[in-house]
């Protein structure tokens, strides 16, 4: 069934730890949800699942510089700690039912490709966090 509300994301706002990195993102997917811990016991007719440990993984595309402040100190500093705060919201920091703000703590990026490079091309990086935690917030 099609919805007449429809999303455009024009404005999304990302952070890594306390760096905005919202300039330099081009792209951000965000899944979230439970692993599926199987408890089916005799009898049952099929299989049956309950909610375990919550699963997150939350996939950037970043325009690369290099510097201070830069899309890759950014990585760098983060690669490897499994303590990364990333925070995510679709239209903006002021969080509310429709721009609901994503909060990721204890995310791992265990490698990064600080150089990703052709000629002619602007120059991105790609990262990639697994684990932690989420929380979602709607409240002004």
């Amino acid at each position: 069934m099609a919805t007449t509300a429809t999303t455009y994301l024009a404005n999304p706002t990302v952070l890594i730890g306390v760096v905005d990195v919202t300039a330099m993102c081009s792209g951000a997917v965000l899944t979230v949800g439970f692993d599926s811990l199987e408890m089916t016991t005799f009898g049952d007719s099929g299989h049956l699942y309950t909610k375990g440990l919550q699963s997150v993984g939350v996939e950037l595309t970043l325009f690369d510089y290099y510097g201070a402040g830069s899309a890759e100190a950014t990585l760098f500093a983060a690669v490897g700690t499994g303590t990364t705060t990333i925070v995510i919201s679709p239209a903006g920091s002021s969080e509310s039912a429709t721009n609901p703000e994503y909060t990721i703590t204890n995310a791992m990026m265990a490698t990064f490709t600080p150089i990703n490079a052709m000629v002619g091309e602007l120059s991105t990086i790609s990262a990639s966090f697994t684990g932690g935690t989420f929380a979602r917030d709607i409240t002004p």
